[in-house]
């Protein structure tokens, strides 16, 4: 599916001049981002290094590992080494000059990449400039965070696995780093498999007598507390208004499974008692529906509760399979990545970069966002064909962005508590897995402001 070109006013060379860092503050718009990355490709094959020899990586089904591709991109930035990242180019391929340290660091990892002559990179430009391609430049390494808690949960969270597998080295918050302002010393923040409601992800009728699900809720009560908070859900909800001003302030959030859903849930609910005894001692108030303000959300609207607390669901925004379809397979939940112009759509077109367009479908507590309950100012990016359910969505907050990616292991179809994490070696080209790649490197892309 091609989404049609949006045209933006021409950029001049002058206009292009004055990068912005990925610097706290001041930062970027997510407007200056869109039109900055639409980037004239002439300034490329004009630079004083068009003659250097170029180190090439190829993101295409011949890759031997896609996965430690992201981790090699990420290494170069961090050796002040800058990364083109070539929208559409071989399955969204990465080039930068050739360094014999950069081509032994591929070595080790793994990672195909190919030693290319200035004159044959002239031809790549040229060759971008013609089709649904684009140039987008990586400056920066972006210093990450995630938000998990201290104590292990008995699932595993696709992030931080992902992370790992690459190399790309990252931080872990909780809600007192979170409610202590520390968001501000990161760029990209990721959301842990989490319930900002304070429902405890609704396990209880499933794992309320586990001795791990005891010790979540008075670890979490006891954090409340010691943070000023009478109730769980009434910490969490703060939290969460403070990831949403992190995001309104330019921050970058990624979020899977039930954070992506729970958070909009709580920033409707804020001030409104949706939580029920089992979870906090004390009933929902009986109009919490009407109360809620869809007006605070980011990504979803007119969604409705399921406050019964022993039922595994907290609105009508997540689309899970029916008992009776709990295990179709992964093929038959497949979901298709759109295709968006690398030109004039540069940012979900480099969140969606992918060796195939067919994603193969994965479960989770959110296992899929029901179209008719998301805000019509968020791009979806993926979705099962001819269902209401999307997988992969985007939008803007203020100066920040946020990208929610539906479903809990990319490459594990039923992942249930207790299960052993995914071992990412035997998955190094997963396409699943690629998405959420994709979105470690969108804060190192270059930002430029036009001249005033």
């Amino acid at each position: 599916m091609t989404v049609h070109d949006r045209k933006f006013p021409r950029i001049s060379v002058a206009g292009l001049r004055g990068a912005l860092s990925l610097d706290r503050a001041p930062r970027a718009t997510p407007g200056h981002l869109l039109r900055a990355m639409v980037v004239s490709l002439c300034l490329f094959g004009a630079s004083s290094n068009a003659a250097a020899d170029k180190l090439l990586i190829p993101m295409d089904p011949g890759q031997a590992n896609h996965l430690k591709a992201y981790g090699l991109a990420f290494w170069a930035l961090q050796q002040s080494i800058d990364v083109e990242w070539l929208l559409n180019y071989r399955g969204g391929a990465f080039m930068m000059d050739y360094l014999e340290s950069a081509a032994g660091e591929a070595r080790l990892r793994d990672v195909d990449f190919e030693r290319i002559a200035g004159a044959d990179a002239v031809r790549i430009y040229s060759e971008i400039e013609q089709g649904n391609m684009n140039t987008v430049r990586l400056e920066k390494a972006p210093k990450i965070a995630v938000y998990s808690p201290p104590s292990k949960q008995p699932w595993d969270d696709a992030v931080t696995l992902a992370l790992s597998y690459a190399e790309i080295p990252y931080d872990i918050l909780w809600d007192e780093e979170v409610l202590a302002g520390k968001l501000s010393e990161y760029d990209w923040l990721h959301l842990h498999h989490e319930d900002f409601t304070g429902q405890y992800g609704k396990f209880y009728r499933s794992h309320g007598h586990e001795l791990w699900y005891r010790r979540q809720q008075t670890e979490f009560e006891s954090l409340a507390r010691r943070l000023g908070f009478r109730k769980v859900s009434v910490e969490k909800g703060a939290v969460a208004r403070a990831i949403l001003e992190y995001i309104s302030e330019g921050g970058f959030v990624f979020a899977m499974c039930s954070a992506t859903d729970t958070f909009d849930i709580a920033l409707a609910a804020a001030g409104v008692d949706i939580v029920d005894t089992v979870y906090d001692g004390d009933p929902p108030q009986p109009d919490a529906q009407a109360r809620l303000d869809f007006s605070r959300t980011i990504a979803f609207e007119n969604f409705s509760l399921v406050t019964d607390p022993m039922e595994y669901e907290h609105a009508d925004i997540d689309v899970s399979p029916a008992t009776g379809a709990l295990f179709r397979g992964p093929d038959a939940d497949a979901f298709t990545l759109f295709e968006f112009s690398a030109k004039f759509d540069p940012v979900p077109a480099m969140l969606t970069q992918n060796h195939v367009p067919v994603i193969r479908g994965f479960l989770g507590q959110t296992t899929a966002f029901r179209k008719s309950r998301i805000k019509k100012s968020v791009t979806i990016m993926g979705e099962v064909s001819g269902t209401e359910q999307v997988k992969y969505i985007h939008g803007n907050v203020g100066r920040g962005t946020f990208t929610f990616y539906a479903g809990h292991d990319p490459e594990d179809y039923r992942h249930f508590v207790g299960d052993p994490p995914t071992q990412l070696a035997l998955r190094r080209n997963s396409p699943g897995y690629r998405l959420i790649l994709n979105n470690i490197l969108f804060p190192a892309a270059k930002k430029q402001k036009r001249k005033t």
